[in-house]
């Protein structure tokens, strides 16, 4: 029986484009041959594309990330810790936490959209704080959209049940979403 190939291999990857399927720009595979000094396997390639994604790495916004101020006389904790912390006076100090849950709140909304919470809450309990209060911000497309409208209820879902299911409301928030008319 002759043996088969059950994915591609690395001169098809890199002559197919296959690593753009995966969400790697043309320079990102340049770069992940440069580290490898070879072509990456189906397998590397794809690790690569997950690391390097927008929910591992933030590649997309990063850039606007960086532009927020983040030192300053009332910064505990500034960027490269699990949340960061700001004194507010009388020996108090909050603590905040972003998560972009994007690309699992894509594939699988309720749970995507859960665990984005649950990421947030680890993340601050890990700085010695409690957390009181979720906000949210989301931003979708045309409602109108059946995909688009299906996201929108499951992510909303999966926030608020996650922060409920252990006693952190859900106290605000704000959607952009476009309607065409």
């Amino acid at each position: 029986m002759p043996l088969t190939h059950l994915e591609p291999s690395p001169k098809q990857i890199e002559r197919e484009g296959i690593y753009r399927t995966m969400g790697l720009s043309e320079e990102e595979y340049k770069k992940v041959k440069q580290l490898l000094g070879r072509l990456p396997n189906y397998t590397e390639t794809g690790l690569f594309a997950v690391m390097w994604s927008e929910h591992c790495s933030y590649k997309t916004s990063k850039p606007v990330l960086k532009t927020f101020p983040t030192k300053g006389s009332h910064v505990l904790q500034g960027p490269g810790e699990g949340a960061g912390i700001v004194d507010i006076g009388d020996d108090q100090a909050v603590v905040f936490k972003i998560e972009s849950h994007n690309h699992p709140s894509a594939i699988e909304p309720y749970q995507g959209a859960a665990t984005g919470v649950g990421g947030i809450i680890r993340d601050v309990f890990s700085m010695g704080a409690r957390p009181i209060a979720i906000l949210d911000s989301l931003r979708f497309g045309d409602l109108k959209n059946p995909r688009v409208k299906y996201l929108f209820e499951q992510v909303v879902s999966g926030i608020a049940a996650y922060g409920n299911c252990i006693g952190i409301p859900t106290v605000g928030g704000g959607s952009s979403v476009r309607l065409v008319l």
